[in-house]
Formats: C-alpha cells, structure tokens, sequence
C-alpha cells in the first residue's frame, strides 16, 4: 500500500499491514502481528539491500520526525555510510563508567537486595576505579586479567569480580555496545578458593549454649539469642532468620514457609527444640517480625555485636556465625543423612553445594564398617584375625 504517512493512516493499521510513503521513498509504517507501529526506512548501500528501523510510533516518533528521519538516512545511504555502523561507533565511544549506571538500572535492579550490594560494591571499588574510563570496546582480555591479578590476594572476592564483569560483558553486547561473542572475561582462569569449613564440637556446643545463657542473662538480649539459637537449631541463613516474619511461620505443622530466600521459596523444616525457642519467643504488637529490631516495627538489622561477646564468652573466636549453618549440615551427615536430604534441609538448589559435606558421610560410613568389621572379624578370619 503507498500513501502519505499520517497520524491517521498509521493508527489505521491493521496487524500486518505496511503503508509506503508517496512522499519519501523507502518510508514506511509496518505494524506486525500483535505489536505497535514501527517506522522503517529501505534503501541500497553499495549494492545490497538494508532495511533500518527508525522507532516505533508514539514519544517520540510521530509521522512528521520518522519522516524527517528517514531523509537523513537516505542520504547517509546515498554517500555509501551505513547509519547501524555509525551508531555502533558511537556508542562504543562510551566509557565503562558512564555503561554500568545504564547496567545498574536495567540489570542490577531486579537481582536481591544483597546480591544487588556486592555487585555495586565491587563496581565501586574495584571495577571503576581501574576500568571505569576506558572505551567498554576497547577493554581486552589482557585489561580484566590486570584487574583479577590485582586482588588475588582475596580469591573469592577476585573471581566474583569475574562473575560481575562477563555478566556486565554479555549484556553490553545484547545491546549492541560490544561485538557479539567478544566477551573479554571468557578464557581467564579462576584462582582456587580456600573454603573454611568450621564445625562446632559438641563441648564448644555445649559451652556456646551456656554463653547464650549468659548474655541473655546480663544483656536481656532476648531477641539476639533467639537468632542466634534457631540459626543453631535449622541450619536457615542468618538473612532468613533476622527477616522472618510471624506469618511464614507454621508451628502446627513445624514449617517456616519463606515466600522468597537465596534460592527462592522455601521451606524450612523445625524440629523440636526450635518449634519451643519459637513458642517462648514474646510477639511486638504492631512489629510483623520474629526477631524484632531496636526500631519500632523493625527486624534486627546487626547480629555481630552480640555474637562476638557470645563467642569470645564461649571461648570460640574464630567461629563465624555462619559456621553454625555448617555446623547443623556437619551433623546431619554424621547422622547417616544424604546428600540430597542435607540439601534439602539447607535449602541448597544445587548438589554441588552440598558435595563440601560428602567427607562426613564417607568418615561416617567408615567407622560403621570398622565396627561391623570388628564383630565378624573373628568369625570370618578364624586365627587369622587374631
């Protein structure tokens, strides 16, 4: 169909239908199957055909400025420049700095609140400050291998800077800001990781349990030794347990049912002993928190104050209050639990989380046959196993 494009005719377009400007030629307005309008321009340039998209109809464009538009890419055409070449050019112009703020609010945004802190962290201290200036393009291979090096002394934080960069690398390239497949990050290798694994004995358990008494006892920190008990007692994360709210919590039937955690919904189950820390736990009117915070309304934001007196009471300073996490996993794998069931209970969406407790069972398992070993000895080896 060819007709003057207007406001009129282009509101007038049915799904699949194209209308081709009698004035400029090459002009057009297209509305595809269940989309709006788009305007588009076709021409040749050195002999092939191209076909450009200007925009689609509505702010900004309207008949008047796709028309307009479509004038100045013809011209660019006729003089042999391709206007989708240009445009790369330039927006490879800019810098890494000036990109992750556009990255920040396209991508960063939806992850989790703290997922969101570390990676606007490791911009802020490390990302910027050495490649903010640099044309995105222009950033090499050699360039993020420079910047691994630069902090291999703290390993995890270095490979999850390599993480962030190939996530901000791939993005940059489905925008069109950086060639597809030149993600710079693919091919370095990551350092190896040292995970510290600490498990609390059952005499450094029991000691903790009196520090728990204690600081409930001198500091009234009711709310404190709450958390730090049902971390012992679930194995939940400490983020899961400071913001868990009285409504995820089911004692009827020993659950606490977390509509969104680390690794999405979640259940938590509760045994005995955390459904009674529960039970005992005082309810804030108008606060909808179990651990309820020094603000009113509020959950408790800061657990490590009181936990490095509880520790340091305990005489176990260098336990983290993660490692009580590790802890309740420690013993369930020495209580012949499974791989999978310990993830389940941890909450882990991928076996190789959980594999870090493989040894435990594999321990566990071994002195079982010793001791079976032992009984049959005698029976099996005759003189022998004398």
């Amino acid at each position: 169909m060819k007709k003057r494009i207007t406001r009129t005719a282009v509101e007038a377009l049915k799904p699949g239908e194209t209308i081709w400007d009698d004035r400029v030629r090459g002009f057009a307005a297209r509305r595809q199957k269940g989309e709006a309008v788009t305007y588009i321009v076709k021409a040749r340039l050195k002999g092939r055909q191209k076909l450009l998209t200007i925009g689609r109809h509505g702010s900004p464009w309207t008949p008047e400025t796709a028309r307009k538009e479509a004038r100045r890419l013809l011209v660019l055409l006729e003089q042999g420049i391709d206007p989708l070449e240009e445009k790369r050019r330039e927006r490879a112009k800019k810098s890494l700095a000036q990109l992750a703020q556009r990255f920040d609010e396209e991508h960063i945004t939806k992850l989790k609140p703290r997922t969101q802190e570390e990676y606007r962290r490791l911009f802020r201290l490390h990302i910027i400050p050495r490649l903010g200036k640099k044309p995105l393009a222009d950033i090499g291979h050699d360039d993020i291998a420079a910047l691994h090096r630069k902090i291999k002394d703290r390993p995890r934080a270095a490979n999850f800077c390599l993480s962030v960069l190939s996530k901000f690398m791939n993005w940059a390239e489905t925008k069109g800001l950086r060639p597809q497949f030149s993600n710079p990050v693919r091919g370095i290798r990551r350092y190896p990781e040292n995970h510290r694994e600490r498990f609390l004995s059952t005499e450094e358990l029991e000691r903790l349990g009196e520090a728990l008494d204690e600081e409930l006892h001198e500091h009234g920190d009711i709310y404190g030794v709450a958390a730090i008990r049902l971390l012992i007692l679930t194995g939940a994360r400490l983020s899961e347990i400071l913001t868990l709210r009285w409504e995820y919590v089911d004692l009827k039937r020993g659950l606490l049912l977390l509509p969104d955690s680390k690794t999405g919904k979640k259940a938590i189950v509760l045994n005995t002993a955390a459904r009674k820390v529960l039970e005992e736990l005082p309810r804030l009117h108008g606060n909808p928190h179990v651990i309820c915070g020094h603000r009113e309304g509020s959950h408790l934001v800061n657990l490590q104050k009181p936990w490095r007196r509880i520790r340091k009471r305990a005489g176990i300073e260098d336990v983290r209050i993660h490692d009580l996490r590790h802890t309740f996993a420690s013993l369930a794998a020495r209580s012949s639990g499974s791989l999978p069931r310990i993830g389940a209970l941890l909450g882990h969406s991928q076996i190789q989380t959980t594999q870090r407790y493989a040894h435990l069972i594999v321990d566990d398992l071994r002195q079982l046959a010793e001791t079976v070993g032992n009984e049959l000895a005698n029976a099996v080896l005759g003189s022998h196993g004398r």
